[in-house]
């Protein structure tokens, strides 16, 4: 193939099933006509082409290497509209194919069909030169036209009442002429510049360089209506006659100003009633004459000498054209609205003179005849006219208000030194302007004032009106007439509210703000607000001044009680005392309305602390912290203690696995580090989901291990114990269920707590729920929330939260639905989105991996811990006290290391046991810890958009796990030793692409190694494997090159437990478990007796 197959399909696609099949037809009946190739060698050519589509003759070119298409053209309008592959191009590509001289002499590089623009590093500058030389050869190509100059000359044909025009053209050339029949294919053939035989006697090349130069605006013409006509005509349906006839051009309004255009200044030949002349274009107006001149010695007249019949007015889009005598005039729209329009006054009542009073010559002088000056003669005596044309007008009024607060105007209008009311009957002989008076009273009108008969004078009784002319009319009048007004009227104000200033200060724990600086009366702000807020332009104050609502100045002061739970009528008093957590909000709609502040430096620095989250290490951290925070681990850590020295809370809402957990532990530190009286010490309280109770604990021990931690659990009377003794720890851990059941207990001892800290917040996102109900009955100097979803279905949920960290911070929760949940959930409303966002954002601090994935390691790695429940914890202690003996004697026979298989058995049950009893257990029909654990992690992760990998050592724990995911609606896919291998690709597929299948559940042996699933972001090891290469390398299944997200690990162990061994085991014997063989047996080779008989302790 000389057009390489893979390209030549490319083209193919690109064309509907229409236009390749027209491609076809076109080649098939030798329409497709390669005129030149021009070429280096075998792979690199340019070809040049024509088509020949219906009517039209279109050229075209590709240039061609390795059988790929380097550059094409095309004249036809798709190349021109979308610069790609047209059907004229696929057909010279189908003629190429199909030609067996063309196939021999160019290989079209087939052998490398798959790899055509990946071989040639050289392709994009080859690319680049054909392009420059593809346009030298066509300019060299062009037809030069050489021969005989021709005329093209148009034909008028005007209707019977001259208003509708047809153009026809001819084609001259000495004597011999002839009529263009079709103007569309003379169209065509210009653009192709074919040879045309017209007649006997004319034949020559079309192009434009065929015309003479006083051709030029003709053929422009005559080229621009036809490709008009082509494209109606193109797109009507070949069920219906041609839209539009080619052999004339019907002139439009729009064509009229290009035929005027064309012609301005010529002669055109024109067919008006069968009979030939000749039309001449003149590019002004008509010189129209009128004459006034005394009729009576009370009349006079305006008459004209001008033909009022013969005449016809045509319009264009532009101008109006005047046809008289064989003549057409160019006319401006003021020239066809004054002059002619006074012409066809006379013409429509067939009359050649007006006779008018010489009273009414003032009305004609001041209307009319300035618009036609130029074209009347006046032939009356200068006196005469001075005697009748309108006197200068001098208009006053003055404005008062009467006891109902109406305006009053008292209208005079003043000739020479003649003044009088308008409303009051004056001498008849006056010679007045009326136009101007006319347009001074509607003036008046259009403000709305109304006649007030009694008085004879103007009033204007509506608020709104009043409003209107205080604001925007009153400077009109001024700049027209004499405006005076009455003392009583200059004390009324128009008042532009502004609030000047507003000063805040930190008071005895309260913000005080000054209410002083406001330019208006705030006795009546309550109805001034309630106008304002309904959207009003304006408010009446008793005293009748105005109060201008029409711009946004008196904003700050409805978000200000909107935001601080205030009323309207609070804002009489000076100064108002507010809870130090509005501070932020107060500088914000301050800053954003732009009102001036007047801080103190305990409230600037208040602001200045919280607001932009920079603490330029304002705090150190503790010194008996065993860890290293990283900084937005630091900067956490700062945030909680600046907001906590200002008696408020927060929520540290970071993403699962940034170490929440960490950055709390180090506020609780530090302020058991920094107590100076130990009479002042109070226990910190800690509530969270139960299955994350030992992890604190274990948290706590590990990084602050000064502290005295202790977790409530047991019975009733050991967690009673506790309770009561509670002020002897520093850090108290219980879950959400037990401090339901102990609320009592802490109540009755009315315990003070520095901190209570509510982990996995969106446990109290339910108000009405025992859980939140409970945790904001403790009594706590300092609350924070620690979540990664502080908003889970409904803003509900960060209601209830910030009612525990800050109660009333968000107002009480009917306001806080109507005010904000239902305007932005039902409303979409986006104003009041963006102001709950900036109430809340001082107080939330959120950081997601993709944010701070500079700062984190390649993954993280965290252990959580769970304890076994009664059940779970029976069975398994009575199988530990068996299987020691078991083993002992084992070992006592065989020896350790034949007595391997047997060790492993039995701490299989011991492990199976952790993970769930009913692995080896038919009957046991109790939960498992674990698994608890497991499913509250999936469902909280997925609710934060991560996909998980969940891996296990044991295929058969996958059942209780998929019973788990079913119950949540948790799509999950499997992958295990019984998978079929050529299934397992297209599983690691789907997982990859669908974003709805969100675990995918893989047993160690069959999925740990050799897969790619990149698209997860958390990796949840069920089980410890004893090998930690092993768990390692199933980690990398999503931590791998590809991965952009950081990848959180976790690991669930079961405290006091087999699996808690392993773990620590694998801590210790790090360097020798990474150098092990991936085998079980290796792993337990290599502990010693007493390390094997530990694990059965």
């Amino acid at each position: 193939m000389v057009i390489n197959e893979k390209v030549f399909n490319e083209i193919k696609d690109s064309l509907t099933i229409d236009e390749v099949n027209r491609a076809n037809e076109l080649y098939e009946n030798g329409k497709v006509k390669l005129n030149k190739i021009n070429y280096t060698n075998q792979d690199n050519f340019v070809v040049y082409a024509e088509i020949r589509d219906g009517n039209s003759l279109y050229k075209a070119y590709l240039s061609v290497s390795n059988g790929e298409i380097l550059d094409l053209n095309c004249d036809c309008d798709k190349y021109k509209s979308t610069f790609g592959a047209c059907l004229h191009i696929y057909s010279i590509a189908v003629a190429l194919n199909n030609n067996k001289l063309y196939q021999n002499l160019f290989s079209g590089n087939e052998d490398n069909k798959d790899d055509v623009s990946e071989k040639d590093k050289y392709r994009l500058f080859r690319q680049m030169l054909n392009s420059f030389y593809n346009d030298e050869q066509k300019a060299v190509n062009d037809k030069v036209y050489t021969g005989v100059l021709y005329e093209i000359k148009p034909i008028l044909f005007f209707d019977t009442d001259l208003k509708n025009i047809k153009v026809e053209f001819e084609i001259l050339n000495g004597s011999n002429k002839y009529k263009i029949k079709s103007i569309v294919d003379f169209y065509d053939n210009i653009l192709a510049k074919n040879i045309v035989k017209y007649g006997k006697k004319i034949e020559f090349m079309h192009c434009i360089e065929a015309f003479e130069n006083n051709s030029q605006n003709v053929l422009k013409f005559l080229m621009k209506y036809a490709e008009i006509i082509k494209y109606v005509n193109e797109r009507n349906s070949k069920y219906f006659r041609m839209a539009v006839g080619d052999s004339c051009i019907e002139i439009s309004e729009n064509a009229m100003d290009d035929l005027f255009d064309c012609l301005k200044g010529e002669y055109a030949k024109s067919i008006i009633e069968n009979s030939t002349v000749d039309v001449k274009f003149v590019d002004s107006e008509p010189d129209l004459k009128f004459k006034i001149e005394n009729e009576s010695d009370t009349e006079f007249k305006i008459s004209t000498d001008e033909d009022i019949y013969n005449y016809t007015i045509i319009p264009g889009t532009k101008y109006i054209y005047f046809f008289r005598d064989n003549k057409i005039y160019k006319c401006s729209k003021k020239y066809n609205e004054t002059v002619l329009k006074l012409l066809n006054v006379f013409r429509v009542n067939f009359a050649k003179e007006i006779i008018f009073t010489k009273a009414e010559f003032s009305d004609f002088y001041s209307l009319i005849l300035p618009k036609i000056d130029k074209c009347v003669d006046i032939v009356i005596d200068d006196e005469e006219i001075e005697k009748y044309k309108p006197k200068e007008l001098k208009a006053k009024v003055y404005l008062d208000y009467n006891k109902q607060g109406y305006v009053l105007a008292d209208i005079k209008f003043v000739y020479d030194d003649f003044e009088f009311n308008p409303f009051e009957k004056v001498d008849e002989n006056l010679s007045r302007n009326m136009v101007k008076e006319s347009i001074i009273l509607d003036m008046f009108s259009d403000s709305g004032f109304v006649f007030d008969v009694a008085n004879k004078r103007l009033m204007l009784v509506d608020d709104r009106k009043i409003f209107e002319f205080l604001k925007n009319d009153i400077e009109k009048y001024i700049n027209k007439i004499e405006v005076f007004a009455t003392d009583e009227f200059k004390k009324k104000q128009l008042i532009v509210p502004k609030v000047t200033s507003i000063g805040v200060k930190i008071e005895n724990n309260l913000l005080k703000v000054d209410l002083t600086q406001f330019n208006f009366d705030k006795s009546e702000i309550k109805e001034i607000m309630q106008d304002y807020i309904m959207k009003k332009s304006f408010h009446r104050l008793k005293n009748g001044d105005f109060i201008d609502l029409s711009n946004n100045n008196l904003d700050v002061l409805q978000e200000l009680v909107n935001g601080t739970d205030i009323d309207y009528e609070e804002l009489k008093e000076d100064s108002i005392s507010l809870p130090v957590f509005r501070g932020m909000y107060l500088d914000k709609i301050f800053k954003k309305n732009e009102v001036r502040m007047k801080p103190t430096n305990d409230f600037k620095n208040l602001v200045d602390d919280i607001q932009d989250k920079q603490f330029n290490e304002k705090f150190t951290l503790p010194k008996n912290l065993n860890a290293s925070l990283r900084e937005y681990q630091k900067l956490g850590f700062d945030w909680v203690k600046t907001l906590d020295s200002y008696g408020l809370g927060g929520i540290l809402a970071d993403d699962m696995g940034l170490g929440k957990t960490l950055q709390m532990l180090s506020v609780i530190l530090d302020y058991f580090e920094n107590i100076e009286n130990s009479e002042d010490r109070l226990p910190v309280l800690v509530v969270c989901p139960s299955s994350l109770t030992l992890n604190w604990l274990e948290e706590s021990k590990k990084f602050t291990p000064m502290l005295k931690s202790v977790v409530i659990s047991g019975d009733q009377a050991a967690r009673t114990e506790i309770i009561e003794n509670i002020n002897n720890y520093d850090l108290v851990i219980t879950s959400y269920d037990l401090l339901k059941r102990d609320l009592d207990l802490y109540k009755e001892k009315n315990y003070l707590f520095r901190y209570i800290i509510a982990d996995e917040a969106q446990y109290i996102k339910n108000n009405l729920t025992k859980n939140a109900k409970a945790i904001k009955e403790i009594r706590a100097v300092s609350r924070f929330a620690l979540t990664g979803t502080p908003i889970e279905n409904s803003l509900s949920e960060l209601w209830s939260i910030f009612d525990f960290i800050m109660p009333g911070y968000l107002f009480n929760y009917n306001k806080f639905k109507n005010s904000y949940e239902i305007p932005i959930i039902k409303d979409g409303d986006m104003q009041s989105m963006n102001k709950l966002k900036m109430m809340i954002e001082p107080f939330v601090l959120r950081r997601v991996k993709e944010k701070v994935l500079s700062e984190l390691p390649d993954k993280t790695i965290t252990v959580l811990n769970n304890e076994m429940n009664d059940e779970q914890k029976k069975i398994y202690l009575s199988f530990v006290e068996s299987a020691r003996k078991e083993i002992s004697e084992e070992i006592n026979e065989k020896g350790l290391n034949n007595s391997q298989i047997k060790i492993l058995a039995l701490l299989m049950r011991l492990r199976q046991i952790c993970c769930h009893p009913g692995l080896f257990l038919q009957n046991y029909s109790g939960e498992s810890s674990k698994l608890n654990q497991c499913i509250e992690i999936i469902v909280d992760a997925i609710k934060s958009g991560h996909k998980i990998l969940l891996f296990s050592g044991y295929s058969s724990m996958f059942g209780y796990i998929e019973d788990e995911l079913k119950k949540n609606g948790i799509k999950f896919m499997k992958l295990v030793g019984q998978t079929r291998v050529d299934t397992r690709m297209d599983l690691v597929n789907k997982f990859n692409e669908d974003e709805d299948i969100k675990v995918f559940l893989i047993s160690l042996k069959a999925g740990g190694t050799g897969l790619n699933l990149i698209s997860a972001d958390m990796v949840i090891h069920y089980d410890p494997w004893w090998n930690l290469s092993a768990e390692n390398q199933a980690t990398d299944r999503t931590y791998r090159i590809g991965q952009k997200r950081n990848v959180q690990v976790y690991k669930l162990i079961t405290k006091n437990s087999i699996e808690e061994k392993i773990y620590n085991l694998q801590e210790k014997k790090a360097k020798l478990v990474n150098d092990m063989l991936s085998t079980n047996e290796v792993f337990l080779n290599r502990l010693s007796k007493d390390e094997i008989m530990n694990l059965f302790e």
